[in-house]
């Protein structure tokens, strides 16, 4: 569980956030969303310890994060996971050698045990067979893959996603989202992913806080989003006539559950 407390930062005389507050839960896809310029990116920064706020607080399971030392804050980036939006992998280093990185950083297992644990993880994100390939040589999606097997290789309490579906298809980012999704149940993880993917939000959306100019504009789930009344969500939301459309599709579709679920009472 990661929660944050009247949360403030500025650069210079610029406010980013303004006394942000929420609690992001484990076994959840948590989701940050909002325009550009809304915060959210400074926000996962404070998040994960990059940036320090100007006041308030970050608790990990209770702990605040922004009094801690270099020392302690090194044993709680171990806990993390981190998706970076461009993948990020090294392109001189193999896919064996790009997840078994933060092995070599942080354990002191033998390189059997590092090559056994890549191994579990390359499986778990469907690449066993990719050990010796270079980035170069894969797709997009792979090395979406591969970064992910890396952000979990540790096995990380809390998982950061920075923008997780940039640069790729439409279909290739439903298998990536579908991916977080059953990765974070099955581990129980506290996910936390920076998206202006509004697929990832209708369908991945347990939690979802918008952002909007530093603050907290609105929190909720993706069920929330279709009855939700505010209107700078809305527009965000649903910025375009065919979102509008399917917003109604799916509100009627709804209602008509409803409806079958009260005629068997």
């Amino acid at each position: 569980m990661i929660t944050i407390e009247h949360l403030k930062k500025s650069f210079g005389e610029k406010e980013v956030l303004k006394d942000v507050s929420f609690t992001m839960n484990p076994g959840q896809t948590n989701l940050i969303i909002g325009s550009s310029g809304s915060g959210k990116t400074v926000l996962m920064k404070c998040m994960i310890g990059l940036f320090k706020p100007d006041s308030g607080r970050i608790l990990y399971e209770g702990t605040d994060i922004t009094q801690m030392d270099e020392k302690a804050m090194k044993d709680i980036r171990q806990q993390i996971g981190m998706l970076f939006q461009g993948s990020a992998l090294f392109d001189s280093k193999t896919v064996l050698e790009n997840v078994k990185f933060p092995l070599d950083m942080f354990t002191n297992d033998t390189f059997r045990q590092k090559v056994r644990r890549v191994n579990e993880v390359l499986n778990r994100v469907n690449l066993p067979d990719a050990h010796n390939k270079y980035p170069a040589e894969i797709s997009g999606g792979m090395k979406k893959r591969v970064a992910l097997a890396r952000a979990l290789v540790l096995n990380p309490k809390y998982l950061f996603c920075d923008e997780p579906n940039s640069g790729l298809d439409p279909q290739t980012s439903l298998v990536i989202d579908k991916l977080i999704r059953d990765l974070t149940r099955e581990y129980n993880m506290t996910t936390v992913i920076n998206t202006h993917d509004m697929n990832t939000v209708m369908e991945s959306g347990d939690h979802i806080v918008y952002m909007h100019q530093g603050k907290k504009q609105w929190e909720g789930s993706s069920q929330d989003i279709i009855y939700s009344k505010d209107h700078l969500l809305n527009e965000f939301i649903f910025a375009s006539q065919f979102l509008k459309d399917a917003k109604e599709k799916r509100m009627e579709e709804l209602e008509a559950s409803k409806g079958k679920g009260d005629s068997k009472k």
